[in-house]
């Protein structure tokens, strides 16, 4: 089934269009919009922002790859998402992901059999001061992190 906006998303995106210069600029609230019906954005999706915001598939493409907090396939129930950026990388980041890939048998990029877990690497989440840290499905930040407390969090989240 293709892709579509409902009635009411349809009007938040008018109203969201009306707050800026241009339609276009409106690209990364509109994604999170789709973002948040579908858990991510597939190809259809991105065909139809870019008819919504009359501008090309090519132009929405580039923003939804570059950005990490756009996700271009399914998610698991539960995303994990490790900043790897200086501070959290000399702080420890690496060998938590690495603890992470043991603990959850998986990859970076990868997903758990079972569809709980997918683990991510993802550049600066801005909080340098905290690091190491770890987002969870896009919105609760974890931070000071040590391998107990990635247990703590996985039992949790089980």
């Amino acid at each position: 089934m293709a892709f579509q906006f409902t009635p009411a998303q349809r009007d938040q995106i008018e109203q969201l269009c009306a707050r800026y210069p241009t339609r276009r600029a409106a690209l990364l609230p509109v994604l999170w919009i789709v973002q948040a019906q579908e858990g991510w954005v597939s190809a259809e999706a991105m065909e139809a922002v870019a008819q919504v915001l009359d501008i090309t598939p090519a132009a929405v493409y580039e923003v939804v790859t570059f950005y990490t907090m756009y996700e271009r396939r399914p998610c698991a129930r539960h995303h994990l998402q490790v900043c790897r950026t200086l501070s959290c990388w000399l702080r420890g980041a690496k060998q938590l992901t690495k603890y992470l890939e043991g603990k959850l048998g998986v990859r970076v990029g990868g997903q758990t059999p079972d569809g709980r877990f997918q683990l991510s690497e993802v550049e600066c989440l801005g909080s340098c001061g905290t690091a190491p840290m770890m987002q969870v499905n896009g919105r609760d930040y974890y931070e000071n992190l040590t391998p107990e407390q990635v247990d703590k969090l996985l039992d949790a989240l089980k």
